[in-house]
C-alpha cells in the first residue's frame, strides 16, 4: 500500500473496539466519505480533536498544600516586563468596530 505523497503514517501499534448502532455507522461512513478519509481516521481524528478538547478545558484539579502554595505563589508573582507585548497592545486592534464608515 503506497502512502499518499508528502504524508508519513505513525505506525499505528493499538487497537480500539467498539460498538455502533446502525445509524451510527451510516453516519460515520458518510462523514468520513465526504471528508475523502477513511472511516478509521476520521473517527479517529474526531476523538482525538474532542479528547484534546476535554483535557484543555479541564478547570478542577488537585493539589497538595506543598503545591498550592507554590501555585499560588506564582499567581501572586508580579508579570515580568515584555516589551513586545507593551508595542503590541499598544497598537489599534484590526478586529475591533470602527464606526468611522457611518
Amino acid at each position: 500500500m503506497a502512502a499518499k505523497e508528502g504524508t508519513q503514517r505513525a505506525l499505528r501499534e493499538g487497537r480500539i473496539n467498539l460498538r455502533a448502532t446502525t445509524r451510527q455507522e451510516q453516519l460515520l461512513r458518510q462523514a468520513a466519505a465526504a471528508t475523502d478519509r477513511s472511516v478509521t481516521d476520521f473517527i479517529l481524528d474526531s476523538a482525538v480533536t474532542q479528547a484534546e478538547r476535554v483535557l484543555a478545558d479541564r478547570r478542577w484539579f488537585i493539589l497538595d498544600d506543598e503545591r498550592w502554595k507554590e501555585f499560588q505563589r506564582l499567581l501572586d508573582e508580579p508579570v515580568p516586563a515584555m516589551p513586545k507585548m507593551a508595542r503590541l497592545f499598544s497598537k489599534p486592534s484590526p478586529f475591533a468596530d470602527h464606526d468611522d464608515d457611518r
